[in-house]
């Protein structure tokens, strides 16, 4: 089980003939570019690479008109004239002779991947293509998009595998309204995409993209729309709603969505409700047009939010995500923003994310309103309103996540605003953190507590020194056991371990007596060894949960305890 990276060099055949500033940057090295710092970067190998195949026309048609798809098979026959006058008839859409060809290798890759994701051949995986899909509808190309690649991939998946429950995340910066028109009255496949909007001024200006079209007949509740409206001003509040927003000559608004928005997206809407729709496969239309120093979007979200976002993913349908990529036209930006979620397919830890977790003001009201349009269809919706949940950090996003888990056991078992070299700088700084040579490891206390552990996991069997147990254990009674203390000298070695960055995550078995115990050294140990921020979550009865007030702990450990 791994993660696949679909490809074709074929599909940056096709390329704009013609003068046309609105179509030139859905160019071949949107793609040429992406590879290359996949390969740099070492991820393109670490993957299994499959060459694209082309889709058959029976393929195409699951979602696609024959007289469509039949249009555009004669496009590989037209002059160049031909082609930009049958062009002029859609909205924001090239053809060149090889666009066939490319588009059904595009759509060959999305089934691909899902096929081999569903046959167990691998975890996850992204498909790396153009044109993209998700603004093209049944009978019409629409914003560079000629064949809906994610839309025919779910449909594959639901006549080919049997599945019951597709989720789609649409996180580029445009609706994907080609994917909402396909599927706005089937309850079989929940569709999610945020977009920037501003109230129906930006593209494609379709008031079905706004945050009270949920869905038709059947399908109510299985459209999910979050719209990015008006315009950001400082962190956490906007300034008035511009006077004339209807009108041709209103100013239009800056925007500039960016980390803490988008995250806010995902736990306040779209977790809650995928969750309770319980799917069976994770498709992302992942335009990239959403990250920072996109011409298009003019969003601020960093590279390293899309590792994020794809590791929030993961934790649905048994991390089956399958990725196609949509749209992105700032090429670095985009490259960047790959890299990172090839990496989080990979299992790698996402780098922190920079900047302030404050969500703005325009964001929260976005999620609300989203919230209250949806909230008749979903229950984990029918709870108290959003509100601006996360605040300031007084911190500096510094350091790698790390993460040991404790288990007691009775038994004792097992910007595009923002000036062009300011946003190269950011951009050239270095986003990827070391990854640790072990991701997860387990310390058993005694031998023959054996566990069927799979075969990328580490039984650690060092301990730390016997002077250094003693001296952390001598203030809890609980810790006097030869048991308990055997127990804690593997803990205190795994936390050595992960804070060396030698490991990523790891697990500890503790007797149940002593977990509280085992707990509260933990959190000084980690804290000693120069650990900013540390969070003690507590999950069942402990025998008395630790004092995270004295000794400065409050400014430091944020804890919870669930029993």
């Amino acid at each position: 089980m791994g993660t696949a990276l679909v490809y074709h060099e074929d599909m940056t055949a096709a390329r704009l003939l013609w003068d046309d500033p609105e179509c030139e940057i859905e160019c071949p090295e949107r793609l040429t570019t992406a590879l290359e710092r996949l390969q740099q970067r070492g991820l393109e190998q670490r993957c299994l690479q499959l060459a694209a195949r082309e889709a058959s026309e029976a393929e195409l048609g699951l979602v696609h008109s024959p007289e469509y798809v039949a249009l555009v098979r004669g496009t590989q026959a037209l002059g160049t004239g031909e082609l930009q006058t049958l062009s002029g008839q859609y909205d924001a859409v090239y053809f060149h002779p090889s666009t066939f060809h490319c588009a059904r290798l595009a759509v060959g890759a999305a089934l691909q991947l899902v096929d081999a994701v569903l046959a167990g051949a691998v975890r996850n995986g992204l498909a790396l293509v153009r044109p993209p899909g998700h603004h093209s509808q049944r009978a019409a190309a629409n914003g560079f998009c000629v064949f809906n690649n994610v839309a025919i991939a779910a449909r594959h998946a639901q006549r080919q595998h049997g599945l019951h429950r597709i989720l789609i995340v649409d996180w580029d910066v445009h609706h994907g309204q080609g994917i909402q028109y396909i599927f706005e009255d089937d309850p079989s496949v929940l569709y999610f995409s945020w977009h920037r909007y501003e109230h129906g001024r930006f593209w494609p200006y379709l008031r079905e993209s706004d945050a009270d079209a949920v869905g038709q007949g059947p399908g109510l509740g299985f459209t999910v729309n979050l719209p990015w409206n008006q315009s950001p001003g400082p962190r956490g509040e906007d300034p008035a709603v511009l006077p004339g927003r209807a009108s041709t000559d209103a100013p239009w608004p800056q925007v500039g969505m960016g980390n803490a928005d988008y995250v806010a997206a995902f736990l306040h809407v779209l977790l809650p409700v995928a969750f309770e729709f319980n799917p069976e496969l994770v498709l992302v239309s992942a335009g990239f047009d959403s990250a920072i120093g996109d011409p298009e979007g003019q969003m601020q979200a960093t590279p390293e939010c899309f590792a994020h976002l794809t590791q929030l993913l993961q934790v649905l349908a048994g991390g089956r995500v399958c990725a196609v990529l949509e749209g992105g036209y700032h090429l670095e930006s985009l490259s960047q923003s790959v890299c990172m979620m090839v990496q989080a397919l990979l299992g790698d830890p996402a780098p922190p994310l920079s900047g302030p977790m404050v969500p703005h003001g325009s964001a929260l009201e976005s999620i609300q309103s989203v919230r209250v349009a949806q909230a008749p269809h979903w229950m984990s919706l029918q709870q108290q309103g959003v509100a601006p949940v996360l605040s300031p950090s007084p911190y500096s996003p510094e350091g790698r996540p790390s993460s040991l888990l404790l288990t007691g056991r009775p038994e004792f078992k097992a910007a595009a605003t923002q000036d062009v070299a300011a946003l190269s700088s950011l951009l050239d700084q270095p986003r990827l953190n070391p990854t640790p040579p072990v991701r997860t490891a387990v310390a058993l206390a005694a031998p023959d507590a054996a566990l069927a552990l799979p075969s990328d996991v580490l039984c650690e069997e060092g301990s730390a020194p016997q002077e250094e147990t003693q001296a952390w254990a001598r203030p809890h009674e609980a810790l006097a056991q030869d048991r308990a203390l055997t127990a804690l000298g593997k803990v205190l070695y795994l936390l050595d371990r992960i804070l060396d960055g030698q490991v990523s995550s790891g697990v500890a078995v503790t007797p149940a007596c002593a977990a509280a115990a085992t707990l509260d050294v933990a959190i000084r140990c980690g804290l000693s060894h120069g650990a900013q921020r540390l969070l003690c979550l507590a999950v069942g009865q402990l025998d008395r949960p630790p004092d995270l007030t004295d000794d400065g702990y409050d400014s430091q450990v944020t804890g919870g305890i669930y029993g």
